[in-house]
């Protein structure tokens, strides 16, 4: 609440009245939190463990906090601090949890002492945790933000004395952190093309259409969330925004059921045959299905516009904008 009227009010997160800014989405869908009373001493329900919390409100030891470094100083403005914070404690030898029925006050600035390019210092800081924490799974941050392994547009600063810290700590590895503190994490490492899947010659971008249609269309370019694809070691296509957790629904894959000229866009685990999802393709070439011979083109009716159809190839080519060796 800015801090001209101080004024307390409790926020429902997540369309649960649980209190004011809890960080919460390690508790399940199913979970019901039980309290009585407003004092310390009231609550039945237990502490949660935390893969990461809101940054803003914390208590922590402060001998802890120093030897682990306190958060990252070459971070600006804020934003992925507290995705340091959490990995760093659990790595480096501490642990994180929620009061669920905790209440925390947070005076938020009526007016900001920077400016409103929030989602450039979001990813900067982003990059500057997964340079030093997250090891092989460092490129999921990458793929999330469409952006280049190598020279990806930001200056993230220099992280040396950052990765010191933690080497002189003896700090865990990520695998540790998946396997022990957040198994719900989306695993992307079978990755090795990444953003808009461009048609060259129309310069088009495949995208999802309509949900209930469960079809591949084309769209002018935005670069948005739906238009971002993976293509996978294994030759799956996917296409939207990356699922972060297995407890949410994770992209669809581009499917050639062999009996429609439109390409399908279906839940990966439930096509049962595994080559209609299988694909080849290489950069600047076709996309030939692996099941059925038939190549992703585009079809020009003139004045009716394009479609995106599935053919006997042609020739059409396509490029995935990024690339991982």
């Amino acid at each position: 609440n800015p801090v001209s009227t101080k004024k307390y009010t409790k926020t429902a997160v997540a369309g649960r009245g649980r209190g004011l800014y809890p960080a919460l989405e390690e508790l399940k869908a199913g979970d019901e939190v039980k309290a009585r009373g407003s004092g310390a001493s009231s609550f039945l329900s237990p502490s949660r463990r935390t893969p990461a919390m809101i940054g803003c409100s914390f208590v922590v030891n402060r001998k802890f906090f120093g030897e682990i470094g306190l958060l990252d100083p070459g971070m600006d403005v804020y934003g992925g601090e507290n995705i340091e914070l959490g990995i760093k404690v659990w790595l480096c030898g501490g642990s994180m949890e929620v009061l669920p029925c905790s209440r925390v006050a947070h005076i938020e600035r009526k007016k900001k002492p920077y400016n409103s390019n929030i989602g450039f210092y979001t990813k900067r800081n982003a990059l500057r945790v997964a340079e030093v924490w997250m090891d092989d799974y460092k490129s999921h941050v990458y793929i999330a933000w469409n952006l280049p392994l190598e020279n990806p547009g930001i200056d993230i600063g220099d992280v040396s004395e950052r990765r010191a810290l933690r080497k002189s700590l003896k700090c865990k590895n990520f695998q540790w952190y998946l396997d022990h503190v957040y198994p719900e994490m989306r695993r992307y490492n079978n990755t090795v093309a990444y953003g808009e899947v461009n048609q060259t010659v129309q310069k088009t971008l495949l995208g999802p259409g309509p949900l209930e249609n469960h079809t591949a269309i084309l769209y002018p370019c935005h670069g948005w969330g739906p238009q971002l694809a993976r293509y996978t070691k294994e030759g799956f296509l996917h296409l939207g925004a990356l699922g972060t957790t297995t407890l949410l629904p994770d992209t669809r894959c581009l499917v050639d059921n062999s009996k429609s000229r439109l390409p399908q866009l279906l839940d990966c685990d439930k096509v049962k045959s595994s080559l209609y999802k299988r694909w080849n393709f290489i950069q600047n070439g076709a996309i030939m299905n692996k099941g059925t011979g038939r190549c992703l083109e585009v079809e020009n009716r003139g004045l009716a516009g394009i479609d995106l159809i599935l053919r006997s190839c042609t020739g059409q080519r396509w490029t995935i904008k990024n690339s991982i060796k």
